[in-house]
């Protein structure tokens, strides 16, 4: 086994390939080690439905197409992972080989750590690693707190996986508005254009800022209420905005609901506006945004007749212990999980001088035109001319927001491992996204009564 200094070797746990099946891809140029007891563990987990089950299939399925046509030598020297690689990806940003355990590695371990463990083995196997490469930089990388924990006894390195940790403070979360100096007039107003096109006020400037803008950014003057607007196309340092709606008073509403302050009014002018296909929406509980997504929806659907009907779906994470199976059709068992859909039904719906009866006709009307529908079956569903509601988003596996996020949109460049599943795509998933109007904003203050 030829490893290279200059390249990290990472020993990977179990838990982390069944975490992600995709881990393989995800050190870049360094190289990865799988002992021989983590193929073992694998096997023991790979049967049944679950997602761990799932996840473990996948990686026996990544590590069979990597093994075809290889001989004894070719294992023991390294696999290339690029040979997996997805065409979309830099060819030079995936250029670590795989190594497995061919020979037997057992380094000493105290007498409180009996290797029949397999947590145990694997830390002997990085000792091994670590005495007989010393110039090579050793790394275990683990989801277990306690391995790493041990590791750090042994004085081993070792690290979380991280790679699908976007962020680890959600205050560096973008989101999505951007605050203007004073002086932005004096700095960009002197080559701007102003005109008014389908009774909405547009400006085209330029001027440095613009280089840090994006498509259906919300921009704002602190010290000036009255302007706010979207960022429509950035062209260089020539961006166009358009003037945002006031939601918050006068007779623009959704449904007969105003925001009650600068978040809730960007979230309903990108909530309000065809041309934006997906919209995230991010704030503490009670900040209204289930109430505004479906008080949009309405008002494209029963209003406007831009969509034929909504879907609303969220995952099904109880809080205490589970009550067991539901009856019913699938809108039934999902209607346990739909509270806040009823309760801002009845809020969107009240009307003071109405009787129980006009209520109650009320909320059927609504009801009829929205459908309850589980993540377990949206694979394979595309949905046209729908207006989707996904609550409680952060919820969601990565696999539950690949498979709504494929049904939504597509994939717009397929793996050439088509059969390796959706999975296979894992390199080049954020390109789903690029592919559509994309916004977002932080709804960040509680909605008022």
């Amino acid at each position: 086994m030829n490893i290279s200094a200059k390249k990290k070797l990472f020993v990977l746990d179990t838990n982390v390939l069944m975490h992600d099946p995709a881990a393989l891809f995800h050190f870049q140029e360094h190289n990865i080690f799988i002992p021989m007891v983590v193929l073992e563990e694998l096997d023991h987990g790979k049967r049944g439905r679950t997602e761990v089950a799932r996840n473990v299939r996948q990686v026996s399925c990544f590590i069979d197409e990597l093994l075809k046509g290889r001989s004894q030598e070719d294992i023991k020297e390294g696999l290339p992972l690029s040979q997996l690689q997805s065409s979309g990806q830099n060819e030079s940003a995936l250029d670590g080989r795989l190594y497995f355990q061919t020979q037997q590695m057992t380094a000493a371990l105290p007498d409180s750590m009996p290797g029949n463990l397999a947590d145990n083995s694997i830390l002997s196997i990085v000792l091994t690693l670590v005495n007989q490469f010393p110039d090579t930089q050793v790394i275990l990388v683990s989801k277990d707190i306690n391995m790493r924990i041990k590791a750090a006894a042994l004085e081993l390195k070792a690290e979380d996986y991280h790679s699908d940790q976007t962020l680890d403070d959600i205050d560096l979360l973008y989101s999505g508005a951007t605050s203007l100096p004073t002086d932005f007039w004096e700095t960009h107003g002197n080559k701007m254009q102003s005109w008014i096109e389908d009774g909405r006020t547009y400006y085209k400037l330029e001027g440095p800022l613009v280089l840090d803008w994006y498509p259906n950014q919300y921009l704002y003057i602190e010290d000036n209420s009255d302007f706010e607007a979207i960022v429509r196309s950035v062209d260089n340092d020539t961006a166009t905005l358009e003037l945002a709606i006031n939601y918050r008073e006068g007779h623009h509403s959704a449904w007969g609901v105003f925001a009650k302050n600068r978040e809730q009014n960007f979230a309903f002018n990108v909530l309000m506006d065809p041309e934006i296909d997906f919209v995230t929406l991010l704030g503490t509980a009670g900040t209204g945004k289930t109430l505004l997504a479906l008080a949009a929806g309405l008002t494209q659907t029963m209003d406007d007749k831009l969509y034929h009907e909504i879907v609303m779906t969220r995952e099904t994470v109880p809080v205490g212990e589970d009550i067991g199976f539901l009856p019913g059709t699938e809108e039934e068992k999902m209607a346990p999980w739909m509270g806040a859909l009823i309760d801002n039904l009845e809020l969107l719906g009240k009307q003071e001088e109405d009787t129980d009866w006009e209520k109650d006709v009320t909320k059927n009307i609504l009801m009829n035109k929205i459908k309850i529908r589980s993540l377990n079956f949206m694979r394979g569903r595309t949905f046209l001319n729908r207006y989707l509601i996904i609550d409680e988003a952060q919820n969601l596996t990565p696999r539950g927001v690949a498979i709504f996020a494929k049904a939504c949109f597509g994939h717009p460049s397929p793996s050439k491992r088509q059969k390796l599943n959706a999975t296979a795509n894992a390199f080049g998933a954020p390109d789903v996204l690029r592919t559509c109007h994309f916004a977002t904003t932080i709804v960040n203050s509680v909605l008022a009564s």
